[in-house]
């Protein structure tokens, strides 16, 4: 039985047999309920803490668990529907109106864990086996004794971290050019506070990752959708966008682009930092899938911000995709008067990154654990991107896959006009299968229906097969 059920097995029959005991009355010690259960102590104590938060029994540390005093009823719920005229406008200083919804289902389609038995391809995290989770636990155990561990950190960051950091970037790029953040969409986010101001536009790459779209548009910019191609951003389509609009920032994810998979090509790297510095523009460089390259991929090209002296470039990356969700821990880099204003939004909006998972960050990334991972993750996702675009050509010839990524955690298809992308997703589900829909990686309407499917998330190319066919079979449902 597994660890979780045991738990809430345990907690069940404690339920039932609460009516049992009065007010204030001691349960059965720990050792008590082992014995009587058959269950192991951490499972003992985990359903004790579920009950306490359940607020049905009270654990005092030494003394045991006592039956807790019933809760009061929960008051009457208030009239809240003054709430909807409070949060639906803004009035401006021209006495124009703007919404401040956020739409954050673009996001929360990758966040959300989906239903037993459903297989997740629609994640956008790896799997816990291919996490490196003893050695996270070891370098979170290191940093814990390390003296300091829980006082104030600097903050910009750990000096060690921001030189670790600094060195990945490349270049000339400096530890007093970077500062710590958690992770990289409080990353992206504090870039595009600090570079544009309300109400003034942006350009991002048409498809591209939505979440940044949502904090765009969460900071009150204006998305505009540049198209690209299998070798990324359009310098013709970008140079006449900035001209057309006067934007001062544009978003590029240059590596392993999201959704796509497509890399930004060395003609076109030269000429986007070109361009953007033409237009007075800065560049947000989203390297979030660096690490994640496929065993077979060419050499990796610098960074945008490597070959940068000017200033144009402000990098982001992240330790989060390649190791867990929870390590949220990333990179904001830049260099001139841009980065003291980096530096404030990130202090005013939450001080600094707490100094344990720097720490733990430092730790990992020095370990000799480090590159036997990255070198790990980098032969499954070769062999899980192998095995998912042979089970599409297979079972799904219909879907076009018009690039093969050589890094990343997903393939980009198109749905033929014959099959409607609202359908899709409720039907896949129906098969047990959860994919990611295309619709929010557009800044405006999009050319066609599209799918993402992640690779990262599943348990291995088994699940990864039996994937594509239940996908197969939700089709034909639609067709058929």
């Amino acid at each position: 039985m597994q660890q979780r059920s045991s738990v809430d097995e345990l907690a069940n029959s404690l339920k039932a047999e609460l009516n049992r005991y009065s007010i204030g009355e001691k349960l059965p010690s720990s050792r008590a309920l082992v014995e009587r259960y058959h269950v192991s102590p951490v499972t003992v104590t985990r359903a004790l803490a579920q009950l306490a938060a359940e607020g049905l029994v009270v654990t005092r540390p030494g003394a045991g668990a006592y039956r807790a005093e019933p809760r009061t009823a929960t008051p009457a719920a208030g009239d809240t529907s003054w709430q909807q005229l409070a949060l639906s406008a803004d009035t401006g200083a021209g006495g124009d109106t703007a919404p401040r919804a956020v739409d954050a289902s673009g996001v929360l389609v990758t966040l959300a864990a989906p239903p037993p038995g459903v297989i997740e391809f629609n994640g956008g995290y790896l799997h816990p086996a291919l996490q490196p989770e003893r050695a996270l636990a070891a370098a979170l155990a290191r940093a814990g004794r390390r003296p300091g561990a829980w006082g104030r950190p600097p903050a910009d960051g750990l000096p060690e971290l921001r030189a670790w950091f600094a060195r990945e970037i490349g270049g000339s790029v400096t530890a007093a050019e970077v500062l710590v953040t958690a992770g990289g969409q409080s990353a992206l986010t504090t870039a595009l506070r600090a570079l544009a101001a309300p109400g003034t536009p942006v350009l991002v790459e048409s498809p591209t990752y939505p979440g940044m779209l949502a904090v765009a548009r969460a900071a009150g910019l204006r998305p505009v959708p540049v198209p690209t191609d299998a070798d990324g951003i359009r310098p013709d389509l970008l140079e006449a966008a900035f001209r057309a609009t006067g934007a001062r920032v544009v978003v590029c994810q240059p590596l392993f682009q999201n959704p796509t998979g497509a890399a930004l090509i060395a003609e076109r790297r030269a000429a986007v930092v070109r361009i953007a510095r033409a237009a007075g523009a800065f560049v947000v460089e989203d390297d979030f899938a660096r690490r994640l390259v496929h065993e077979d991929a060419a050499p990796l090209p610098p960074t945008l911000a490597a070959d940068d002296p000017d200033g144009v470039v402000v990098h982001v990356c992240s330790l989060t995709k390649i190791t867990s969700a929870s390590l949220r821990v990333g990179a904001l880099a830049a260099r001139g008067p841009v980065l003291e204003r980096l530096r404030a939004i990130q202090v005013v909006d939450s001080f600094f990154v707490p100094r344990p998972l720097q720490e733990t960050a430092l730790e990992l990334v020095g370990s000799p654990a480090w590159n036997r991972h990255l070198r790990a993750v980098s032969q499954e996702l070769r062999n899980r991107r192998d095995t998912m675009t042979a089970a599409v050509a297979r079972h799904l010839p219909e879907l076009a896959l018009p690039h093969v990524p050589s890094g990343g955690f997903h393939v980009w298809l198109r749905l033929p006009d014959t099959l409607p992308e609202a359908a899709l997703l409720p039907a896949a589900l129906r098969t047990g299968i959860a994919v990611a829909p295309g619709r929010p990686y557009f800044a405006a309407e999009p050319p066609a229906g599209h799918i993402r499917l992640s690779f990262a998330g599943v348990a291995g190319p088994a699940e990864i097969a039996e994937g594509v066919r239940r996908l197969r079979t939700a089709i034909d449902e639609l067709t058929n």
